[in-house]
C-alpha cells in the first residue's frame, strides 16, 4: 500500500485574543491509499482540525501536511482549489448544502466547477450516485424538504460525484438516528469496497469505531495510539465508564 496522506510533527495554533490555543500539538500520521480509517476522540480533542487541514480549507501553523503527494504548505490558492475540487471530497458535519438548490442541483454544483464534461455526463452520473444513495425520487426536492439523513445522503452524493481520491467525513452520523447512521456508514463502506476510495472519518462514538479497518485516537490534540476497531472500542467505553475522581471539600 502506498501513502496517500501524511502528516508530520503538525501544530495548529489559535488565538483568542491574547491567548494562544493548541488544537493540534505535534501530531504525526500517515494513511495508505484505500484505507476506511476512523478518527477518534472526544469533544475538544482535535478531530475537525485535523480533517480541516487534510481537506485544505486550514493550514497547519507548523509541520508537514501532504495530500495525494503534495506537500499542502507549498501549493498556491489556486493550486489549493484545485487539490479540494479534483482530489478531496469533503462531507461537512451541517451538510453545507444551498438551500436555494434542488438535490440534483446540489450534487451537481462540483461538476459545474470542474467544467469537464457535457450536460449529458453530468445528468448520467449525478442520477446514478442518488439511485446509490436511495434519493432517486428527490431530484427536485430542496434541503428543507428533505430529513437529516436524506440530507447528508445528498451530501455524501455531492462528495463523491467527482470521483475523489480522499472523502472526508466530520462526524457523518452525529445528529442521525440510529437506524439511519448505521445505513450512511454502510453505505460509505460499500462505496469503499467497490470504488477503492480511502475514507477518513471523525466520530467520539465507539459504535461507529467498529466500522473502520483501523481508529486512530486523539485526545488534547495529541495522537494516543493507531489501534484495531475492537480496541479502541474497548478503550471508549473504559473512559466513559471510569470513576469521577471527588473535587477536594
Amino acid at each position: 500500500m502506498s501513502a496517500i496522506v501524511t502528516i508530520k510533527d503538525v501544530v495548529k495554533e489559535y488565538s483568542l485574543g491574547t491567548t494562544v490555543v493548541q488544537a493540534l500539538r505535534g501530531v504525526s500520521l500517515v494513511v495508505d491509499k484505500g484505507e476506511f480509517l476512523s478518527i477518534a476522540g472526544p469533544s475538544g480533542s482535535g478531530k475537525t482540525t485535523l480533517l480541516n487541514l487534510l481537506g485544505c480549507v486550514d493550514t497547519a501553523t507548523r509541520g508537514l501536511v501532504e495530500v495525494a503527494g503534495k506537500d499542502t504548505a507549498k501549493l498556491t490558492e489556486r493550486e489549493l482549489t484545485n487539490l479540494r475540487l479534483n482530489t478531496i471530497g469533503f462531507i461537512f458535519q451541517s451538510f453545507n448544502l444551498v438551500s436555494v438548490l434542488t438535490v440534483f442541483q446540489n450534487v451537481e454544483f462540483p461538476l459545474l466547477l470542474q467544467n469537464t464534461l457535457s450536460a449529458g455526463e453530468r445528468k448520467a452520473r449525478v442520477t446514478s450516485l442518488l439511485e446509490q444513495v436511495g434519493l432517486a425520487t428527490h431530484l427536485k426536492h430542496r434541503p428543507n424538504e428533505l430529513s437529516g439523513g436524506q440530507r447528508q445522503r445528498v451530501a455524501i452524493a455531492r462528495a463523491l460525484v467527482t470521483d475523489p481520491m480522499i472523502v472526508l467525513a466530520d462526524e457523518p452520523t452525529a445528529n442521525l438516528d440510529s437506524a439511519t447512521g448505521q445505513q450512511i456508514l454502510d453505505l460509505m463502506r460499500s462505496l469503499n469496497q467497490s470504488k477503492g476510495t480511502t475514507f477518513i472519518f471523525s466520530t467520539h462514538d465507539h459504535k461507529v469505531m467498529r466500522y473502520a479497518n483501523a481508529v486512530v485516537r486523539l485526545a488534547d490534540g495529541k495522537v494516543i495510539g493507531r489501534e484495531k476497531p475492537e480496541e479502541a472500542v474497548a478503550h471508549a467505553i473504559g473512559e466513559l465508564s471510569a470513576p469521577v475522581e471527588a473535587l477536594p471539600s
